[in-house]
């Protein structure tokens, strides 16, 4: 970490250098006091141009008018150039800088040229008054140019660390981002799993109380289901945090997003074992696919996953254990449909299991990720049916993570 000290809100190298020029000015001036035309009148205005250079950095355009002010009274006077006007270069050379605008170091350009004619007018010498003219503007025009290259590296490195700052803030925001979206993937997730496995446990309990009495087998099956399936969904929930906790870098603060989003993502060779849980719940489900399984994307697969787990999910809830559900999967060039079908004539569970309350509207915000569609609603036979249709990716490698 560097840590930058600061004087009066200036860096501190940046006055200590403002302070040694005015001083040397001001050094120059009380020197040549004695000498130099004009006396200690002189030497005034002299300390007074070093002292206006302690504010070259800050304000240089009213820097440059004070100075130009004093070095005015200094032609007016007739004292002719003197040492300590090296204050009028290097304030042309500050204005240029540093000034907001370019246009300052202009005017400030222009009044120096007709200082330097003014000051060769006023020198003493044996050679003509233009030869000591060019001289003067050959050095004042240098100093000009000097400051504005100065003054262009300047900004281009200003420019440089702005464009180096608007990437940090814009990496910023990107991480910020994927972190609320892989804080909605988890989420989403969670959802499936509690809501989902919950539903499944409520109904079996309720059916488990039911039958206690009645017949006792059947009892010891529900109880035997609401363990297994309270079983799946801890280590789904411990897989998840599993990801969480593998997702962050060493000392991070709070939830980063996994370095390998699609880490143990369920996949469609899994829905056999999905189906077996829902077939002991008491579902008849009938499992049909059409065409050959193309390759899919690991998000894909699972967005299909979710869908026909919350759609079993309805139909134990809805149609009541006992009732037969068809489930088909076709699969085209284009996309993949899935179509879940129930009669609805199930046995009516002991007491309504609670909505998880994102059901049709999560397999629907799941489904939009890949521009697919869902329908769902009533069939005319009896029952209730959910359609949905999955466009496949032009190229297969190309991922969609669905939150």
């Amino acid at each position: 970490m560097i840590v930058r000290r600061t004087v009066f809100g200036r860096p501190l190298r940046g006055v200590a250098f403002d302070v040694a020029v005015s001083g040397v000015v001001a050094l120059v001036s009380l020197t040549a006091a004695v000498s130099q035309p004009g006396g200690w009148a002189a030497t005034g205005v002299g300390v007074g141009m070093a002292a206006a250079l302690l504010f070259r950095r800050a304000h240089p355009s009213a820097v440059t008018v004070v100075v130009a002010a004093l070095a005015l009274v200094q032609v007016i006077a007739q004292w002719g150039p003197q040492a300590y006007d090296v204050a009028v270069l290097i304030t042309l050379y500050s204005v240029v800088k540093y000034a907001e605008r370019l246009r300052d170091g202009v005017v400030a350009g222009g009044v120096a040229a007709v200082g330097v004619l003014l000051a060769a007018a006023q020198t003493p010498g044996v050679i003509s008054w233009w030869v000591t003219a060019i001289w003067y503007a050959l050095v004042t025009g240098a100093v000009w140019l000097v400051a504005l290259n100065v003054r262009t590296r300047r900004l281009y490195v200003l420019s440089l660390e702005e464009r180096a700052s608007t990437l940090e803030r814009e990496r910023e925001a990107e991480s910020r981002a994927a972190v609320a979206e892989e804080r909605t993937r988890i989420a989403r997730e969670l959802h499936d799993v509690v809501a989902h496995s919950m539903a499944v446990m409520i109904v079996q309990a309720d059916g488990a109380r039911f039958m206690l009495d009645r017949d006792p087998e059947q009892a010891r099956t529900a109880v035997k289901v609401v363990a297994d399936t309270g079983r799946q969904a801890l280590e789904e929930m411990r897989r998840l945090v599993g990801v969480l906790r593998d997702a962050g870098p060493a000392g991070g603060d709070g939830p980063a997003v996994a370095a390998d989003p699609e880490h143990r993502r369920l996949a469609l060779a899994e829905l056999p074992e999905l189906l077996a849980r829902f077939r002991a719940a008491g579902l008849r489900v009938r499992h049909t696919t059409d065409g050959e399984l193309p390759a899919l994307p690991p998000g894909l697969e699972l967005t299909i996953y979710r869908v026909v787990q919350e759609a079993l999910t309805n139909a134990l809830k809805h149609a009541g254990v006992g009732a037969e559900v068809e489930l088909t999967l076709t699969y085209t060039l284009d996309a993949v449909v899935v179509r879940v079908r129930d009669d609805g004539r199930g046995r009516p569970v002991v007491s309504p299991a609670p909505s998880g309350g994102h059901g049709l509207l999560g397999m629907r915000e799941r489904v939009t990720v890949y521009d697919g569609s869902l329908t769902a609603g009533p069939r005319p036979a009896g029952g209730w049916q959910v359609e949905a249709r999955l466009p496949l990716p032009s190229d297969p490698a190309t991922e969609v993570i669905a939150a």
